[in-house]
C-alpha cells in the first residue's frame, strides 16, 4: 500500500507541475518516484538536479550503474533496483554487471569492483573511510574527485531510496520485469 500520494501534473502543487512535465518529456511517462516527490516541489527539484549533476560527473555508464545500484541494493530499495536495472539496459551496460550488483557479488572488472567497494564502504560507514580504503581506490585508477562524486550519487540515492521506503512507491510498469527484493539475493 502506498503511504504517500503519487501526484500527476494536475494534482501536483504548482511548484511541481513544470518539473513533472519535464519528467514526462524526458521519460515518456512520470516515474512513480517523481510523482511522490512532487508533493514537495523543492525535493523533486533537488532530486532532478542531483541526477543531472551525477550523470554529468566523470563516471561512465558502467560506473554510474555501479554507484547507483550498490547504494540501491545496500538500502534495499524495492523501487530503485528494478528501475536502475532497466536504466542500465537502456544505457547498454552489460547484464553481468547488473546481475552481480543485484546479487551483491564481486564484479569481474577490478576497477569497477574497487568503485563498488568504495561506494559500499562510504554507505556502510556513513562517510568514514580509512587511508587504506582511499589508497586501494586510488590504486584502481580513481582519484579524489571520484570519492566526492560517489557522495554526489549517494545524495541523489538517499532522496529516492528513503522516499520509496516511506511511500512504498509501486514499481513502474516498464520496470516490473526487473522486480527485486533483498530476500531474493543470490549468495
Amino acid at each position: 500500500m502506498t503511504t504517500l500520494k503519487i501526484h500527476n501534473i494536475e494534482s501536483a502543487p504548482e511548484g511541481s507541475k513544470q518539473l513533472l512535465e519535464n519528467s514526462q518529456k524526458a521519460y515518456g511517462m512520470i516515474p512513480g518516484l517523481h510523482g511522490v516527490l512532487a508533493g514537495a516541489p523543492k525535493i523533486l527539484e533537488a532530486y532532478q538536479k542531483l541526477h543531472e549533476l551525477f550523470v554529468d560527473s566523470s563516471f561512465n555508464e558502467e560506473e554510474l550503474t555501479v554507484v547507483w545500484q550498490t547504494i540501491n541494493v545496500e538500502h534495499a530499495c524495492h523501487y530503485c533496483v528494478p528501475a536502475h536495472t532497466g536504466i542500465a539496459k537502456m544505457m547498454k551496460v552489460d547484464d553481468a554487471i547488473s546481475e552481480a550488483l543485484r546479487n551483491e557479488t564481486p564484479l569481474e572488472n577490478s576497477k569497477l569492483e574497487a568503485l563498488r567497494t568504495m561506494t559500499l564502504t562510504i554507505v556502510k560507514n556513513r562517510g568514514s573511510v580509512t587511508q587504506e580504503d582511499l589508497t586501494a581506490f586510488y590504486a584502481a585508477g580513481y582519484g579524489e574527485a571520484q570519492v566526492l562524486e560517489i557522495i554526489l550519487g549517494l545524495s541523489q540515492k538517499v532522496i529516492s531510496n528513503y522516499t520509496n521506503h516511506i511511500a512504498n512507491t509501486p514499481v513502474d510498469a516498464s520496470f516490473k520485469k526487473f522486480e527485486w527484493t533483498k530476500e531474493n539475493v543470490v549468495s
